[in-house]
């Protein structure tokens, strides 16, 4: 165990990651962390489902909690004045995924991680197949 503000334990390939919020969380580049929604104990015919059925599928849904910033553009070499001063001038082409959108992604690319109890997949942005945004639903409180 450390002894940061986070703890962190790595038990048979789930990363459980103990502290205060998600808000210190920064993602890397393209990923796309996801709260997975809870699984439906039923079936549409009303058989009950064994526990880990929903987890074994090979597309899962959950709702976006944060992205990273993108993938990285190079910035244009100047060398028409070699005595400037060279700045890294980084920058993002930003991701299509928002927080609040409800993503289908595919599972064999998520990295699973457990905060406070609680179950995200750290996704990378190429393995969403599609996002379903519904603004009526983030504007209203």
């Amino acid at each position: 165990m450390c002894s940061h503000e986070y703890n962190t334990k790595i038990l048979s390939m789930l990363l459980k990651i103990e502290g205060k919020n998600l808000d210190k969380f920064i993602l890397i580049g393209d990923r796309v962390l996801i709260k997975p929604k809870s699984a439906s104990q039923r079936t549409k015919g009303g058989l009950y489902l064994p526990p880990g059925v929903e987890e074994n599928r090979k597309i899962q849904s959950g709702y976006v909690i944060k992205s990273g910033p993108g993938y990285p553009i190079p910035a244009p070499v100047e060398t028409d004045e070699p005595w400037k001063e060279t700045r890294d001038n980084l920058k993002y082409f930003p991701l299509q995924a928002a927080e609040g959108d409800l993503a289908i992604f595919l599972q064999d690319s998520a990295f699973e991680i457990e905060f406070n109890n609680e179950k995200y997949s750290i996704v990378p942005h190429s393995s969403i197949l599609m996002l379903v945004r519904d603004e009526d639903l983030l504007s209203n409180p």
